[in-house]
Order: structure tokens, then C-alpha cells, then sequence
């Protein structure tokens, strides 16, 4: 801390109390804030009953930096204090209790994620009023709580990188943990950038709500190995959601966007609705769903196999070497040194009688 020294020889803070507050604006509290009179959806008001509204800039990468930190913080203290008690109780090995460390963190945050996220597009009203996901675009000027949210939910996805170095995960899973990584990021990051914010809530919200059904399902079989009744029914439910986000994309990029006034390319004011842009990020969608619908399905297909290959198994039950049977004629009698001997000990054959 840095501490002043005054002209009558007292020592005062307020050059401290300064610099903390210039931390606390830049790294702590939501930047680019832009005061709009009588606007509909009053988040935060002032005296004056103005609505504060907030668009991006390049001072939210600081703030992004202060939340990884918090998130690092935070997965310590589920590792620590939830998931490692309860890995020691099941006695997992090393290859499932990195899988279960993995499913534990991601069910916190899924969790989480869609509480947060239902109830941001309820109260701003995108689930009852689906036309306003492409009305009004570009959507530069965003409430408070949904800038927060994509700030944390970038936060949250960037801090998982050094993560993997932290939790000393295999060199056989980081390509895999590094591909859903960056597919969160671009997609995030893009919704964020172009301005289709309400669009990405709505998407996230859906494919939050199938991954934690998929992670509580993991989770619930490393407790109970004969326990596949959750993945049947995330099974059921990721194909739909591949169906909704895909239909939902089309209709609000494909025909709103496509249908409105102003489709000028314009970077200045975050209007990016032309022709090129609708189509890029209509195929990034549409490739996303495709390759997680390809991984799903070949997934499913060896786990059939597998289960198919131990069901025969079982089934199959080895028959006992059947022995060519010999029947084998004996005189009355036992042997002994290839003799036939009597039941007394005697031999059967006639003795000669000596001559006296």
C-alpha cells in the first residue's frame, strides 16, 4: 500500500484508498457502462431513473483475467473439500478418478450455469418473446447481468487451460478436454463479439442443460457400474437438443437476420448482419452439431458392441472334453504285473507237479 505523507507531518491513506478503488473499477467492476433515458428494462437504476447498459471493449479483458483468477480459486475448493472426500470413499482408479474429478467440476458449473442462465432470459423476457432474438439488432448495449454472465462464462472456459497442467491430467485426454475447450470458447466469444447475445443465452442454456445430465449420469455410474438408466435418457435427450439448437440457429440467423432493414457491414456500431457473416456463422453452428452428433453416434455404437461382445460371452458356455470310452474285458480276478491272479493271491494257471 502506498501511503502519503501530508504537510503537517501526518501520515494519511487516501492515495491507497485511491489506487484500491482504480483496481476495483478496473479489474472487479463491469466496464464500458453507457447511461440510456427511459429505457425499457431497468437493471440498474439510478436517481434519476435512468437504465445503466454496458457494451464490450478491450478493459474486459482485465476484468476476464480477475474472474479466471476467482475460478481457480473456486476449483480448488470443490477439488478439495466435495470431490476428493468422495473419490476416497469409492476407491476409483487413477484413469476413473480423473474422469470423475472432470465430471465433478463440469456438474458445479453446468449446474450453476443453467440456474443463472434461466433466469436471466426469463426476466429479460427471451423465452416469452422469441422474436426478439433478431428484432433490433445489432444488440450492442446489454443489461448488467447478461455482460456479467458471458464475462464469467469466458473466465470459466480460459481458466480451464491451466487447469490441465494443475490437475495433472493424461496426455491421452488433453486433446479431447482441449477440442470442447475451444468449441465453448468460439462459440462464446463469437455470440459476445457479433452481437448475438440473446441468441447465445438461449443456446447455451440448452446445451448446459444436456451436459450436466450427461456429467450427473457419469457420475452416478462410477457410484453404481450397473447404474445406465441416466445415459439412456441423455441419450434421448442429446438428439433433441442437436434438433432444437439446429432449428432455433436457422430461424433466428437463416430468417429474422435475413429479413431485417439494415444490413449494412458496419463494425463501429456491432452490425455484422450481411450475407457473409449470416453464412459463416450459420456453418460454424451447423458443423459444431454435426461433429458432436458424429461423436455421439460413434460412441453409442461401441458401447453396443462392447455390451453385445459381453452379453455373448456370458452365453457362451464351454463344453467338457468328451473322452472315447474303452471298454476294457477283464478276466475274474485282479492283475498284478500283467498276470492274472486269483481272488486268493494264487495264479490261475495250472502248476506243473514235480516228479519226487
Amino acid at each position: 500500500f502506498f501511503i502519503h505523507l501530508s504537510v503537517d507531518g501526518h501520515f494519511s491513506l487516501l492515495p491507497c484508498l485511491g489506487f484500491c478503488k482504480i483496481m476495483l473499477l478496473c479489474f472487479i467492476y463491469i466496464q464500458w457502462n453507457i447511461t440510456h433515458p427511459g429505457a425499457h428494462v431497468a437493471l440498474l437504476a439510478s436517481a434519476d431513473g435512468e437504465t445503466v447498459h454496458y457494451h464490450y471493449g478491450p478493459k474486459d479483458l482485465v476484468t476476464v483475467l480477475f474472474y479466471i483468477f476467482i475460478a481457480i480459486i473456486l476449483h480448488a475448493v470443490v477439488q478439495e473439500y466435495i470431490l476428493d472426500k468422495i473419490s476416497k470413499r469409492l476407491h476409483l482408479s487413477k484413469v476413473k478418478h480423473s474422469k470423475f474429478n472432470e465430471s465433478g467440476q463440469l456438474v458445479v458449473f453446468h449446474l450453476s450455469s443453467v440456474i443463472w442462465c434461466f433466469y436471466v432470459v426469463v426476466t429479460e423476457g427471451y423465452l416469452t418473446n422469441p422474436r426478439s432474438l433478431w428484432e433490433d439488432y445489432p444488440h450492442v448495449y446489454l443489461p448488467f447481468q447478461v455482460k456479467f454472465f458471458y464475462l464469467c462464462q469466458l473466465a470459466y472456459w480460459l481458466h480451464a487451460l491451466p487447469e490441465l497442467y494443475f490437475q495433472k491430467v493424461r496426455k491421452e485426454e488433453i486433446p479431447r478436454q482441449l477440442q470442447y475447450i475451444c468449441l465453448y470458447l468460439i462459440h462464446i466469444a463469437g455470440a459476445y463479439l457479433l452481437n448475438l447475445s440473446r441468441l447465445g443465452l438461449i443456446l447455451l442454456l440448452l446445451q448446459y442443460s444436456t451436459e450436466f445430465l450427461f456429467h450427473t449420469a457419469r457420475l452416478c455410474h462410477f457410484a453404481d457400474e450397473n447404474n445406465e438408466k441416466l445415459f439412456n435418457a441423455w441419450a434421448a435427450v442429446f438428439g433433441v437438443t442437436r434438433l432444437f439448437i439446429l432449428t432455433l440457429a436457422v430461424l433466428a440467423i437463416g430468417f429474422g437476420l435475413a429479413r431485417m432493414e439494415n444490413q449494412a457491414f458496419d463494425p463501429e456500431k456491432g452490425n455484422f448482419n450481411t450475407l457473409l457473416c449470416r453464412l459463416c456463422v450459420l456453418l460454424l453452428v451447423c458443423a459444431a452439431q454435426a461433429w458432436l452428433m458424429w461423436r455421439f453416434i460413434h460412441s453409442q455404437l461401441r458401447h453396443w458392441r462392447e455390451y453385445w461382445s459381453e452379453q455373448s460371452a456370458k452365453r457362451r458356455v464351454p463344453a467338457a472334453p468328451r473322452l472315447a470310452a474303452r471298454l476294457i474285458k477283464r478276466e475274474s480276478g485282479y492283475h498284478e504285473n500283467g498276470v492274472v491272479k486269483a481272488e486268493n493271491g494264487t495264479s490261475t494257471r495250472t502248476k506243473k507237479l514235480k516228479s519226487p
